[in-house]
């Protein structure tokens, strides 16, 4: 599938630093906007344009790696709960959004989607690598942890851990 997004490219080069680690059905990152601490998506790779465009055992293999990645997030983060949300209107590429809701958000805020929030993909405080290292490296620990074949690769974070 041609494309024309450096997300993945840059991942499997090793110069993305916002690359949480390498899963059997694709790459985990941090997202850009960390104003809810451990949001993270998942890049399906190979790359496909849906869900539907995944095999069977494929599509199970994601929506495994998604959960995990769930689980992962809220039992490092403390999380309330998580928000899961997989769109493509946008990017037409198999990612998944993962959000973690917390208590101290506004209350109005907890009732709504977080792509309501005002400004949502510029608010701060944005990925810092040397600040989300330690999270990032948390994460990794906990999907091993939870069962899920993450790659044993050289990741940006480790450079500051």
């Amino acid at each position: 599938m041609p494309h024309n997004f450096t997300r993945l490219d840059e991942a499997r080069n090793g110069t993305n630093p916002t690359v949480v680690c390498k899963l059997s059905s694709g790459w985990v990152f941090l997202g850009d906007s960390q104003f809810l601490r451990g949001y993270s998506i998942l890049f399906a790779d190979p790359e496909v344009s849906s869900l539907t465009s995944l095999a069977a055992s494929a599509r199970a293999q994601y929506l495994s790696d998604y959960a995990l990645l769930g689980d992962a997030v809220q039992a490092v983060t403390g999380a309330a709960r998580i928000n899961y949300s997989i769109l493509g209107n946008v990017l037409p590429l198999l990612h998944g959004h993962i959000f973690p809701r917390y208590e101290t958000e506004d209350t109005e805020a907890k009732r709504r989607a977080v792509w309501t929030y005002p400004d949502f993909e510029a608010r701060l405080p944005r990925f810092d690598l040397g600040r989300d290292a330690k999270l990032m490296q948390a994460l990794c620990a906990k999907l091993r942890e939870l069962g899920c074949a993450v790659a044993d690769i050289d990741y940006p974070w480790t450079k500051f851990v």
